[in-house]
């Protein structure tokens, strides 16, 4: 009677957290399409910034510019990180224990102070200035341990019959890395990989830092410039615009559901294959 009971407390308790996550996250969303889709209007995508149509496609250009250059630079070097410490590092290794907590404690640290080693760093010391550049690297730097953890964690996942089975046909190493177990971890690090834009989407404190806010289309990667998130602290922060930020996070909203509904789409590619 006690077990029956406990359970019956524990499936209780599972369900009303259950359905407060779902509340609150209904409630955000509402809340946010409610202020913002009224205030969604053809000027707001002008090509050009000013204060009369406070337009947010300059800011659109450089979050898409951002997140295809961070994750072309992080999901490489994460990637193969996590192949050398899962396939090729010997177990027990020093240098392994140190990399893995390095990127475990990495992955804890502040988003602002990221902004502050890219300030001095990139900006000040490389001579970099306010740019997408300086922005760029912050932001590979920091998405960097969760690609690689993730893709790790994938690479472990994997069966061990499928490199025993290749290793029976004849297969060397490299090429059952990259043709049995990359393929079968994909999903997984896809995962990252979405969970890495999310964050580089909704990044502000690093990038006001390195990027700067210059509300206008970037010229060459070596000019100011702003993100959708940073837009829309801007112009919240002002306190005039305050409809267009939610208009800005309605479009944010989109931007990122999008994001992960294709990576769902090619991690279920993989997973057929």
């Amino acid at each position: 009677m006690r077990g029956r009971a406990f359970s019956i407390i524990l499936r209780t308790v599972t369900w009303l957290a259950a359905i407060l996550t779902f509340g609150a996250l209904f409630f955000l969303i509402a809340h946010i399409l409610i202020n913002g889709i009224p205030y969604i209007r053809p000027s707001l995508f002008a090509l050009e910034y000013n204060t009369d149509n406070v337009s947010l496609f300059p800011a659109l250009v450089t979050t898409v510019f951002m997140v295809a250059c961070s994750l072309a630079i992080a999901v490489p070097l994460g990637l193969f990180t996590a192949i050398y410490l899962v396939e090729y590092a010997r177990r027990g290794n020093i240098i392994v224990k140190l990399v893995r907590v390095t990127a475990e404690t990495l992955s804890g640290i502040p988003s602002i102070v990221y902004g502050l080693f890219g300030l001095l760093f990139f900006v000040t010391a490389l001579n970099w200035g306010f740019s997408l550049l300086s922005g760029t690297f912050t932001l590979a730097i920091m998405i960097l341990p969760l690609i690689m953890r993730t893709a790790e964690e994938s690479l472990k996942a994997v069966p061990d019959a499928y490199l025993e089975g290749a290793f029976g046909l004849g297969a060397g190493r490299l090429c059952t890395v990259f043709k049995i177990v990359l393929p079968a971890a994909a999903p997984g690090i896809l995962a990252g990989v979405i969970l890495a834009s999310g964050r580089i989407v909704g990044e502000t404190a690093a990038l006001i830092y390195t990027a700067g806010t210059v509300a206008q289309i970037p010229e060459n990667p070596l000019a100011s410039g702003r993100t959708l998130a940073v837009h829309m602290y801007a112009l919240s922060g002002e306190g005039l615009y305050t409809g267009q930020a939610y208009a800005t996070a309605v479009v944010l909203l989109v931007l990122v559901v999008g994001i992960n509904a294709l990576s769902a789409t090619v991690a279920k590619k993989f997973a057929r294959r």
